[in-house]
């Protein structure tokens, strides 16, 4: 059967990095799961994962269960199990350069810094793949980067964090309807301030 599409929600399994801002990517692909009744029960490829129907489009939804940093192999065997092209990939991550609440989709581009993203790039050998960025700010002064996205959100951020998965999950739903223009639109509309 062919998929028209993966999304990928990138983090670190277990339970000590569940509620981390680094696991905002799992997060994001836990609530698209919960929303289209898509059940992440099987394990291959190196990830967590499930199909379904989104938007009428038939996706894989997948979380890699080696570390961030090794995801690259996982979405790699997922693609090729499921014969989606990179271009037809959707990555969520957390993004330390973007505020807290902010969403930011776009297609290509570099790693800036994101060695979730590094890995994928390094694995697959092309950019083409769409990133949905989650914001999660950057470290107060003092504190590595590195630290930072390894914490869980403060409680402030945790009443904030339903409605910007809502919001990721409304991205991913746009994207797969009417194409990556009509979801970042959406994002933009839909974010405080420029978000997309």
């Amino acid at each position: 059967m062919a998929f028209d599409s993966v999304v990928v929600g990138l983090g670190n399994p277990g339970l000590r990095y569940e509620r981390t801002r680094h696991n905002a990517g799992f997060l994001l692909v836990d609530r698209l799961a919960a929303t289209h009744g898509i059940v992440l029960g099987r394990e291959r490829h190196g990830a967590r994962f499930g199909e379904g129907r989104i938007a009428g489009k038939r996706c894989v939804l997948a979380l890699p269960q080696g570390y961030m940093n090794c995801s690259g192999d996982s979405v790699r065997r997922v693609l090729a199990f499921t014969g989606v092209e990179p271009s037809s990939l959707i990555v969520a991550h957390d993004d330390l350069d973007l505020p807290f609440g902010r969403l930011r989709l776009r297609r290509g581009g570099g790693a800036g810094g994101h060695r979730g993203i590094a890995s994928i790039l390094n694995h697959l050998g092309d950019a083409s793949f769409a990133r949905l960025k989650i914001g999660v700010s950057r470290p107060p002064e003092g504190v590595p980067a590195e630290a930072y996205v390894l914490q869980e959100f403060t409680p402030g951020e945790r009443e904030l964090l339903e409605e910007v998965l809502a919001r990721g999950v409304a991205a991913v739903e746009v994207y797969l309807a009417r194409g990556l223009e009509a979801a970042m639109n959406a994002c933009n509309s839909t974010a405080p301030g420029p978000a997309c």
